[in-house]
């Protein structure tokens, strides 16, 4: 696995992350053309051993790590969006350690499998890789990562694939030099039977992610929350 998770100790994620089988969407309903890959919904507690896979070597780049983070937030009234909303737009989440190149945030009810949808066409797009900065292959692990943080007031999670796209585009050699990753890769990847799993990371309001969105197929889940919740994101 290229992209790599970074925690202390195991007792910090204990509980908090578990890993499952995906599969392509097939005739579920609200999916693009039954391609999309989706959890196969097999979740399992992530054992220490498998955390300690996940752990980055002194040589991996933060632009290949997750990194898990918290933010304060203010009391909300259980029902205000609109609260949430102005909250995610005033927050600096690095207090100035960084430019906020990019702000929006995204609004989910509960009970959905993955997140993301493509509003052109108005189907959820599954399991996904960024293209904000598109980069070509042999440059791609110099692509920004993105900050999100649960404003709540539900309970969301993190869907990670353990293979970054390089390694897909490897596998199904593409060409190295010109190749442009993509949402597809992931998808034809799936559909020829190579391995790919998934870690599902949960994010109680004011928990979040740092995360190289570009490299690590991935989406946002609320399967299992009580009650919708609101994602902010942040890129560079």
């Amino acid at each position: 696995m290229g992209v790599r998770l970074r925690f202390d100790q195991f007792s910090d994620i204990q509980g908090r992350i578990e890993i499952g089988h995906v599969r392509q969407a097939g005739d579920a309903p609200g999916y693009d053309d039954g391609v999309a890959v989706v959890p196969q919904g097999d979740w399992i507690p992530l054992s220490s051993a498998e955390a300690d896979r996940l752990r980055p070597a002194a040589a991996t780049p933060p632009s290949m790590m997750i990194e898990l983070v918290s933010q304060d937030l203010p009391v909300f009234t259980s029902d205000d969006l609109q609260a949430r909303v102005d909250a995610a737009a005033a927050l600096d989440p690095l207090g100035g350690r960084w430019p906020r190149r990019r702000h929006v945030s995204s609004c989910s009810p509960a009970g959905l499998l993955t997140s993301t949808e493509d509003t052109t066409i108005s189907y959820r797009i599954g399991l996904h890789v960024d293209n904000w900065d598109r980069l070509p292959y042999p440059v791609r692990q110099n692509s920004r990562r993105r900050l999100c943080i649960n404003f709540g007031p539900g309970t969301r999670y993190l869907l990670v694939g353990d293979r970054d796209i390089l390694e897909i585009c490897r596998a199904l050699g593409r060409d190295q030099e010109q190749h442009y990753p993509h949402t597809d890769d992931v998808r034809q990847y799936v559909a020829d039977g190579q391995p790919l799993r998934c870690l599902r990371i949960r994010l109680e309001p004011g928990q979040g992610y740092i995360a190289p969105t570009e490299l690590a197929p991935h989406d946002g889940s609320t399967s299992g929350a009580q009650t919708w919740s609101l994602a902010a994101f942040w890129l560079g």
